[in-house]
């Protein structure tokens, strides 16, 4: 018993990297209708600034917003980047994206290091040990971050104007400039949210993941899934699509193998967009012919 304890604590704090992460994609796709796949590198970026800053003998408390900062500047370069190209296909933004997000790798392991860094815990919560099984404090760390942004964003979409300016401005563009509503603050905001998200996500997991050049692709991909489990309209559906995604990863590797973990969670994530193809607290988006 404390054996499935142990695993579904991990993969709660497993989840919560995901969800933080899936939560980046969900706020630039109502706001502009972009796939970022360059997301995961704002988390790389956050957690190897801050990871080589604090070696620098950089105090936390200075390395953690300096670190999330340059991130936001980068998202604010690729909302620009894709504006340049807003009117041409998807598939031409999306690769503007991919792009991009490959230059911020290069430069990061150019201008950084190629080296893995692990940025020591952050201290003030307890660890706790219930018995057999242990609750680190930096899983309490990303747990608790993740109930506060789930709060937040709840509030942001749907009791502030400004959240439901920005759905305005992705439904109809048009129709929101003629409300007083510009689509282009709207969507270099929801970047730059985007991008301090993901290097929250990035500086929290240094201490239990490590800090590296190419970690970026990794929790993309993962940030991805759990945001296109849940529902990539629905920032709380990808906050839940990405727990989903890390319990069942964790209880493939402590049940059956870790090898497998990965096409487990993947061969799930296919059957159940077989079922909801929309994610599973995804909204259907129905349009009058």
């Amino acid at each position: 018993m404390n054996t499935l304890i142990q695993i579904l604590i991990s993969g709660l704090v497993t989840g919560a990297i995901y969800g933080m992460i899936a939560i980046g994609f969900t706020i630039v796709f109502n706001a502009t209708r972009i796939i970022n796949f360059a997301h995961g590198e704002f988390a790389m970026v956050g957690g190897l600034i801050a990871a080589v800053l604090i070696d620098h003998r950089t105090p936390m408390a200075v390395a953690l917003p300096c670190a999330i900062l340059i991130a936001v500047l980068l998202g604010i370069v690729l909302e620009r980047l894709t504006a340049a190209g807003r009117s041409r296909s998807v598939l031409s933004q999306a690769m503007v994206t991919i792009g991009v997000g490959i230059a911020y790798r290069g430069l990061a392991s150019a201008l950084l290091d190629k080296d893995v860094h692990f940025s020591p815990p952050f201290g003030l919560l307890p660890t706790w040990t219930i018995g057999a099984v242990y609750i680190p404090a930096q899983g309490l760390w990303i747990i608790s971050t993740l109930a506060l942004l789930s709060i937040g964003l709840w509030v942001l979409f749907n009791r502030t104007l400004l959240g439901k300016a920005m759905s305005a401005a992705s439904e109809n563009p048009r129709a929101a400039e003629l409300c007083a509503i510009s689509p282009a603050k709207m969507s270099m905001l929801a970047f730059s949210l985007a991008a301090g998200l993901g290097a929250v996500a990035g500086v929290e997991v240094a201490p239990m993941a490590s800090a590296y050049y190419q970690n970026g692709l990794f929790l993309g991909l993962k940030g991805f899934s759990a945001a296109v489990l849940g529902g990539i309209n629905n920032p709380l559906g990808a906050i839940v699509g990405g727990l989903i995604l890390g319990g069942v990863e964790n209880l493939s590797a402590g049940y059956i193998a870790s090898a497998y973990k990965d096409a487990i969670a993947f061969t799930l994530l296919l059957i159940l967009l077989l079922v909801w193809p929309s994610g599973l607290l995804g909204r259907v988006d129905v349009k009058r012919v």
